[in-house]
C-alpha cells in the first residue's frame, strides 16, 4: 500500500473532468491538482513553452510528494509526457493513449474524429496512435482552439458557447461514427457536442479512459491506499483565480473544494 496521493496537473480546470471520474472509479484514493489557468490556453503556443510549462507543474506536484503523475492535458501529453515518463521513479500517465484504444473498439464504421487544441491537432498524434494500433481506421482531426477559453471562463451552457460549438463541428457532422473528445476541458461542453453530432455518434472522453489505466498501475506497482486509511484531503491549485477555479470545480465534482492560488 501507499498512501501518498496521486498528482494530475492541466493547463487549466478540463483535467477536473480526469478527476471526477478518479473519484467515481477510486473513491479511496487521494488527488492533488494543479491548474495552469492563468496561462492557458496550451494549444496556441509553442511546443517549447508547453514543455517548459508542463515542467512547472510537474516540480510543483513532486513537492507534494505523489505516488503518480497524471498529465490531464492532451496538449502537454502530446509535446512532452514521452520526456517526462522517462526522467521521473514514479509512474506518469498520460491521455491520449487510452482516448486512441478507446474509440478503436468503439467505432463500427472505422471513421473516427478527433477534436483538440491546436497543438494537439498539429501533432497528429491521435491519427498515429489509432493507425499504430489498427491501421484500417480513418482519422479525421479538426482544431477547436475557442473550446478552451469558454470553459476556463464558466461560459458552458450560454448561447454564445452553443453556436460556437454548433459552427466548428459542423464540418465533421454526419461524417464520424466515433469522435474523441481530444482535450480534457471539451466534457464540459459534451451536451452540446452531442447535440450537434447527433445521437448515433459515440464520444470519447480520454480523460476517463486514462481513469482505467490509473486502476492497473496501482495494482501493478501495489501502490494502491489503504481502504482502513482516515482523512484523505483532496487538494486543488490555480495558477489564476481561486474563486472562479472553485466555482467550476464544485459544479463539476459535486462537492466542496479547497482551491489555493500559487505562483509558479
Amino acid at each position: 500500500m501507499d498512501n501518498r496521493p496521486i498528482g494530475f496537473l492541466d493547463s487549466g480546470v478540463g483535467g477536473l473532468t480526469v478527476v471526477r471520474e478518479l473519484m467515481r472509479q477510486l473513491p479511496y484514493e487521494e488527488v492533488i491538482y494543479i491548474g495552469d489557468s492563468a496561462r492557458a490556453p496550451y494549444g496556441p503556443r509553442p511546443a517549447k513553452q508547453i514543455r517548459d510549462y508542463t515542467w512547472q507543474l510537474v516540480h510543483f506536484l513532486l513537492t507534494k510528494d505523489v505516488k503518480m503523475i497524471v498529465i490531464a492535458c492532451n496538449t502537454a501529453t502530446a509535446v512532452v509526457w514521452e520526456e517526462i515518463k522517462k526522467k521521473l521513479d514514479i509512474p506518469v500517465l498520460g491521455v491520449i493513449l487510452p482516448g486512441a484504444s478507446a474509440a478503436i473498439k468503439s467505432t463500427n464504421t472505422g471513421n473516427i474524429g478527433v477534436i483538440g487544441t491546436p497543438m494537439t491537432v498539429t501533432s497528429d498524434i491521435y491519427r498515429k496512435k489509432i493507425e499504430a494500433l489498427s491501421p484500417d481506421m480513418t482519422v479525421t482531426s479538426l482544431a477547436c482552439p475557442k473550446f478552451v477559453p469558454l470553459v476556463e471562463s464558466n461560459e458552458l451552457n450560454s448561447s454564445i458557447t452553443k453556436k460556437v460549438v454548433y459552427e466548428t463541428l459542423f464540418p465533421l457532422a454526419g461524417k464520424v461514427d466515433t469522435l474523441v473528445l481530444g482535450c480534457t476541458h471539451y466534457p464540459l461542453l459534451r451536451p452540446i457536442i452531442q447535440n450537434v453530432m447527433g445521437p448515433g455518434v459515440k464520444l470519447i472522453d480520454s480523460g476517463a479512459e486514462c481513469v482505467r489505466d490509473i486502476s492497473v498501475l496501482l495494482n501493478y506497482f501495489e501502490i494502491n491506499r489503504s481502504h482502513k486509511e482516515q482523512g484523505m484531503t483532496h487538494r486543488f491549485y490555480t495558477t489564476a483565480n481561486a474563486k472562479s477555479f472553485a466555482e467550476i470545480a464544485e459544479h463539476w465534482l459535486g462537492q466542496t473544494v479547497n482551491v489555493e492560488h500559487v505562483r509558479l
